[in-house]
């Protein structure tokens, strides 16, 4: 890999905003990294650290054989993107993206792609599942490469093992690019690690989706996760946690376990709030948390005091964005063509 190579556009417009942030930050301390007049082709020749892993994200890789690729598009914060995800971003034509996915990873998709929401949230679906899928295949079958854009990792309650046996059934050639998952996001930014020697061996990671045909039940085997000495991680819980408290402490779970929900983890604005398993679903609602948010349970969320202060804060490169999905779904658009049904 060779690092003389000249960013594409939109990672040239990141690593700019990257340095101008940086000398934002130390510009009291260093005045002449805050100089405005500072040539930028300057900045960056003496920022070698970050010069080399620019050079080494905008290397011109040769594009995917694959006619699909579903890529993790990692907890939120785009610094915290795979640098396969990011070429990938770089190089998209046409990108079916869910609700999850931040506006900040978003902005990495070139302007001229074509970007089609597809996200789901609860009892509010762009697409139902069925037609995500066919509306991908259709345009796979148009000859036109299609980025299927999910938040944390497609195969962790993303439904991308889903899509992907419909690719292979349907002998469409597709790669998976994994993410950063939302719990490993969630739990470093808020400072609860998911394993510990002294408190946790395994971890399990739940979805608390409640059906709507069984409102009050959500078919998990409540027994294995009322055990001591692991840590208990919900996804899509926000709804369900009063039901998933009751379960958990009917089950033999202690009612002052430690408890946290972490909500918009790694993006401005990240909210945590720390209870105890009794106390968690009357806080939650008293703080309005809203999804995404992810629930953490188990003695692991004690530490959350001392590790949470001694981290340094992240920053991400790119400003959070006014509208997107965060703010209210935008209209998709289909690339000239191509019919959302089956041809």
């Amino acid at each position: 890999m060779k690092f003389g190579l000249v960013p594409s556009p939109w990672l040239r417009q990141r690593s700019l905003l990257s340095l101008n942030q940086f000398k934002d930050g130390v510009g009291t301390s260093f005045p002449q990294w805050s100089c405005p007049d500072a040539s930028p082709e300057v900045a960056m020749s003496k920022f070698e650290p970050m010069e080399r892993l620019i050079g080494a994200c905008a290397c011109t890789a040769a594009p995917s054989a694959a006619r699909v690729t579903l890529v993790g598009a990692g907890p939120g914060d785009p610094d915290l993107l795979t640098v396969k995800a990011a070429r990938a971003l770089a190089q998209a034509e046409v990108v079916l993206y869910d609700h999850l996915v931040s506006d900040e990873v978003l902005a990495l998709v070139p302007a001229e792609a074509n970007c089609i929401y597809v996200g789901k949230q609860s009892a509010r679906h762009a697409l139902p599942q069925e037609e995500i899928i066919e509306l991908m295949l259709n345009l796979a079958r148009s000859g036109r490469p299609v980025l299927r854009l999910k938040g944390g990792d497609p195969y962790i309650f993303g439904r991308g093992g889903e899509e992907a046996q419909a690719l292979a059934e349907a002998g469409i050639e597709f790669e998976v690019i994994p993410g950063i998952s939302a719990a490993q996001g969630a739990a470093a930014s808020a400072g609860i690690p998911l394993t510990h020697r002294d408190h946790a061996a395994s971890v399990l990671c739940v979805t608390g989706h409640l059906r709507a045909d069984t409102p009050d039940e959500l078919g998990l085997d409540w027994p294995a996760l009322a055990r001591a000495r692991q840590t208990l991680v919900v996804y899509m819980g926000v709804a369900a946690l009063p039901v998933i408290s009751a379960q958990l402490i009917a089950h033999g779970l202690a009612a002052d376990t430690p408890a946290a929900v972490i909500e918009r983890a790694t993006l401005p604005g990240q909210r945590t709030l720390v209870g105890t398993l009794q106390s968690l679903p009357a806080l939650a609602r008293q703080a309005g948390v809203r999804t995404p948010a992810l629930i953490v349970i188990g003695t692991v969320v004690s530490l959350h005091a001392q590790l949470a202060c001694a981290a340094a804060p992240q920053l991400s490169a790119v400003a959070p964005s006014s509208s997107g999905p965060w703010k209210g779904a935008p209209a998709w658009r289909l690339p000239a063509g191509v019919s959302p049904s089956a041809p």
